[in-house]
């Protein structure tokens, strides 16, 4: 059986919001509710270190707030400069109203 994190209640994130969850022992995780789906990513931007919760979501990406690179929810990719390293993203379920992602390997 995998391990699994239970991040956040569904109900925590309006729809076109994020949150910054903070698991003892883990990084940050950013939880995105975009439309019907959600998104976990790592919640540092991979150019200024920035929260990536405070950011601007729409259409499937995340707007770093501190110089608007963005990356796509669902790979990670950096889409717009000055951002040109991805995000580690983590496949979400939700489940009994709950956000969970498998339990991931240090690294």
């Amino acid at each position: 059986m995998t391990a699994e994190l239970r991040l956040c209640e569904t109900d925590f994130i309006e729809e076109g919001e994020a949150l910054r969850v903070e698991l003892e022992g883990h990084a940050p995780f950013a939880v995105y509710h975009d439309g019907e789906t959600f998104y976990v990513s790592d919640d540092l931007c991979s150019h200024g270190a920035a929260s990536l919760a405070d950011g601007m979501l729409s259409d499937g990406r995340i707007e770093c707030p501190w110089h608007s690179g963005s990356f796509c929810l669902k790979t990670g990719a950096a889409l717009t400069f000055p951002a040109t390293e991805p995000i580690r993203v983590y496949p979400a379920t939700v489940r009994d109203g709950w956000v969970f992602i498998e339990k991931p390997e240090a690294g």
